[in-house]
C-alpha cells in the first residue's frame, strides 16, 4: 500500500479548471450544509500537540512523512481544481498531534494514513494499530512521552489484516520483546493467512493500482493529490510485521491488559476479512477498528481486492449499537476523529448500518428488475435523504457509484447477461475498429474536442480512449484524454476518483514512470517471512508462464525439517499444484531446507545454487529439473501501462 511520492512542479502539464468545471464546483456549495462546523471541533477536541518537525525520517536520510506537504490546505475556500466538499475532508485530515480521546485513551493522527490509539494500563501502554510504517510510529510514541508519563508498552492490538494497521509495530516494540514475553501482540482470527495472501497473490497489480487510487505519484497541491480519503497519504517508511501471540477466536472474548478490561467483538467478512471491534467498559469507550468512518467506506476499493459482503457489515454494525450503544460515551476509530456523546454515537452508527444495508438491498433490487451495473450506478447515484448529507456517509472513499457495481459484481459475477458483452473484442482491436467506424482518428478528435468544449468530460474521456488504445503514440489523442481525465479529477467529491484521474492524466502525458524488479516477491521483507510454505507454492503456481511449461511434467518433493513439513510439488498440463503432507513415489528430485533458508532465497540474498553450496538445502536426484522449474517462472514489476495499452514484456 505504501507508495513513493514525486514532487513535480506544480503545473507539471496541468490545466486549470474550465468554465463547467467552476461552476459545477460552485453548485456543491449550495448541495451540503457548510455551515456546519462541528467536525471541525471535534477534530481539534483534545488537542495536546504537534509533532513538532516538519518531517520524519527513515534511517537512510529519506522523508517517511512531511507534516507542510499540504500546507496550502490552509484556506477555508476551496480552489477551482478541488470539490468543496473534497476540500473540507482535506482540511479536517489535515489536523494532526497528539490527542486525548478520553481519561486513559490517546490518538496520534496526522502521521500517516491510519490512526495509532494508545490506552493507558496500570503499568504498561497498550498500542492499537502501529500505522504503516516504524519510523512514523516510533515518532508517534515519542509525542506521547514527551507529554505523558513513560509507561512501558506491554501489549499491541492489530484490529485487522490491512497493512496500515500493522505496518509500524516495530516502531513501538521489537522482536525481542515479543519472544522474551514482556510484549503480547492480539489480533483477530485469520489475521496472519489474510495479511500475507492479499499482499503477495495479487500484490503486484494492487501495488501498481494503489499509484492511481493514493495519488502517490502526484505532486501535492491543488492540481494534484489533496487527501486520500481515509487520511492524508501512506507513509514512505519500513513496513514491518510481527506475528500476533495472542488470536482472538470468539464471537465475544473479554481480556484483562494492565487492569484494562477490553470486550474483543469479533467482525469477519465486513471492512476487512479478519477484523474486531473493541469495547473498554471502565472507560465506556467503543473502538470500532474500519468498520465505522467518517466517510462511505469501500465494498470494493478500486485498486482491487475480495469484495467486502455489505450485508454482513451492515449486520455486525447493528449488533455492535444493540450491545454497546447505550453504554458508550465517546467512539473511536483507526480513521479520522472520535465521535463524543452516546445519542450521537447511537446516531451514526445507525447511520453506518443503514448505508451499508441500503447499498446491499438496493442494489439487489434493481438486479431483480434487470438492471445492469452501469444502469444502477446512474439510478443510485446517491444515498436516501437524510442520510445523503451526513458528513460521514459522503463518497469521499467509497462511492455510491462504485460501491452498488461491487454488490453487482459479489451476486452476479462480471457478466451483465447481455450476449453482445459475453465475448467483445480485446481493447486495442476494438478501439482501432471503432475509430475507423466513427471516420478515423481526425474525424474522433474533432468530434472529442467540440465535446471538450462543451464541457462533456466522461464521455471524452470515453470515446478519446477508444483514439488512445487505436494508436497510443498519437500526442493529440493523448493529450485531450489527459485534459479531460484531469476536469473529472477536479470536479469528483471522491479521492480515490481524483486520485486516478490525475494520475491517468500524468501519466498520459509524461509516460509511466519505471520502476523494475524489486528485492524479494516485491513485499516488505517480514511479510515475506511471514508467508507459509502453503502460500508459497500457491504463489509459485501463479508465476508459472505456461507457455514456458508446455510439454513438460515433473514430480518434485520438498521437505521443512524445522517445521516438520513436506509437500509433493506436481507440473503436469502446464499447471503447478502442490499437496501438503505427501511424497511422490519416484520424484525427479528432492529438496530439504529450513525455512528460514527458503526466506532468504524469496528476498534474494541467496541464491539455490549458494543455498546447495554452503549446505543449507541439500538436493536429491537431478537437479537440472528444479532450475527448469525456475526458469519457467515470471516476475513481476508495478509499472505497467494503465492508461495505455500493456506494453509487451
Amino acid at each position: 500500500m505504501t507508495q513513493d511520492s514525486r514532487q513535480e512542479p506544480a503545473d507539471a502539464g496541468q490545466r486549470s479548471a474550465e468554465p463547467s468545471t467552476v461552476d459545477i464546483n460552485k453548485a456543491w456549495l449550495r448541495r451540503l450544509p457548510f455551515e456546519d462546523r462541528e467536525d471541525f471541533d471535534n477534530a481539534r477536541r483534545g488537542f495536546i500537540a504537534e509533532f513538532g518537525q516538519s518531517v520524519i525520517r527513515r534511517a537512510n536520510g529519506k522523508v517517511a512523512w512531511d507534516f507542510h506537504a499540504y500546507r496550502f490546505l490552509d484556506s477555508d475556500e476551496a480552489p477551482p481544481t478541488v470539490n468543496p466538499s473534497l476540500w473540507r475532508l482535506a482540511r479536517l485530515n489535515n489536523i494532526s498531534g497528539l490527542f486525548e480521546v478520553c481519561p486513559r485513551i490517546y490518538q496520534i493522527r496526522g502521521f500517516d494514513l491510519s490512526n495509532m490509539n494508545i490506552i493507558e494500563g496500570d503499568n504498561g501502554l497498550i498500542i492499537m494499530d502501529p500505522l504503516v510504517s516504524s519510523e512514523v510510529a516510533r515518532a508517534g510514541l515519542e509525542l506521547y512521552y514527551r507529554h505523558r508519563p513513560h509507561k512501558p508498552v506491554i501489549a499491541v492490538i492489530y484490529t485487522h489484516s490491512h497493512v496500515d494497521h500493522f505496518g509500524g509495530v516495530k516502531g513501538v516494540t521489537t522482536e525481542a520483546d515479543v519472544r522474551e514475553g514482556r510484549v503480547r501482540i492480539y489480533a483477530p482470527d485469520g489475521f496472519m493467512e489474510e495479511t500475507v495472501s492479499e499482499n503477495v497473490f495479487a500484490g503486484t497489480a494492487m501495488n501498481r493500482r494503489a499509484q492511481y487510487m493514493y495519488g502517490g505519484l502526484l505532486p501535492r497541491g491543488p492540481r494534484g493529490q489533496v487527501d486520500a480519503g481515509l487520511g492524508k497519504a501512506t507513509s514512505i517508511g519500513t513496513t514491518t510485521l510481527i506475528p500476533p501471540t495472542d488470536l482472538i477466536v470468539q464471537p465475544i472474548e473479554t481480556h484483562n491488559l494492565a487492569g484494562i478490561e477490553i470486550e474483543f467483538q469479533l467482525t469477519p467478512g465486513t471492512e476487512a476479512p479478519a477484523e474486531m471491534n473493541l469495547y473498554f467498559p471502565q472507560l465506556r469507550a467503543l473502538c470500532v477498528a474500519e468498520n465505522a468512518c467518517r466517510c462511505q467506506h469501500n465494498i470494493l476499493t478500486i485498486r482491487g481486492a475480495l469484495v467486502r459482503d455489505p450485508r454482513v457489515w451492515s449486520y455486525y454494525l447493528g449488533q455492535t449499537l444493540a450491545r454497546y450503544g447505550d453504554r458508550s460515551d465517546v467512539l473511536f476509530a483507526q480513521h479520522h476523529w472520535p465521535t463524543w456523546g452516546q445519542q450521537n454515537i447511537v446516531e451514526f452508527l445507525a447511520d453506518q448500518r443503514d448505508m451499508y444495508a441500503f447499498l446491499n438491498d438496493e442494489t439487489l433490487r434493481l438486479i431483480n428488475h434487470g438492471l445492469t451495473p452501469m444502469e444502477i450506478s446512474e439510478h443510485l447515484k446517491q444515498l436516501p435523504e437524510p442520510l445523503a448529507k451526513k458528513w460521514y456517509a459522503r463518497d469521499y472513499y467509497g462511492s455510491v457509484s462504485h460501491n452498488v457495481r461491487a454488490v453487482y459484481q459479489r451476486y452476479m459475477g462480471f457478466y451483465d447477461a447481455n450476449p453482445a458483452h459475453l465475448n467483445p473484442l480485446p481493447p486495442v482491436e476494438s478501439a482501432k475498429r471503432y475509430v475507423e467506424w466513427m471516420g478515423g482518428m481526425q474525424e474522433v478528435m474533432k468530434k472529442a474536442r467540440a465535446s471538450f468544449e462543451a464541457g462533456e468530460y466522461r464521455w471524452v474521456a470515453q470515446v478519446v480512449n477508444q483514439a488512445v488504445f487505436a494508436d497510443p503514440d498519437n500526442r493529440e489523442a493523448r493529450e485531450l484524454q489527459a485534459d479531460a481525465l484531469e476536469q473529472l479529477g477536479y470536479q469528483t467529491e471522491n479521492t480515490t476518483w481524483r486520485n486516478a484521474y490525475l494520475t491517468g492524466a500524468q501519466e498520459l502525458r509524461h509516460g509511466v514512470r519505471p520502476i523494475g524488479v524489486k528485492g524479494g516477491l516485491g513485499v516488505p521483507p517480514d511479510l515475506v517471512r511471514a508467508l507459509t510454505p502453503e502460500l508459497f507454492f500457491g504463489f509459485l503456481g501463479i508465476r508459472l508462464n505456461a507457455e514456458k511449461a508446455a510439454g513438460i511434467d515433473m514430480a518434485l518433493n520438498w521437505e521443512f525439517p524445522d517445521l516438520g513439513e513436506c509437500y509433493a510439488i506436481t507440473l503436469r498440463n502446464r499447471v503447478l499444484t502442490h499437496l501438503a503432507g505427501a511424497r511422490h513415489d519416484r520424484p525427479d528430485a528432492s529438496m530439504s531446507m529450513k525455512k528460514e533458508t527458503l526466506d532468504r532465497i524469496n528476498l534474494r540474498q541467496q541464491t539455490f545454487e549458494q543455498a546447495m553450496d554452503d549446505g543449507s538445502m541439500t538436493v536429491t536426484g537431478d537437479v537440472s529439473r528444479i532450475s527448469a522449474l525456475f526458469g519457467m517462472l515470471d516476475s513481476f514489476t508495478a509499472d505497467f501501462d494503465i492508461v495505455t495499452p500493456v506494453r509487451e514484456r
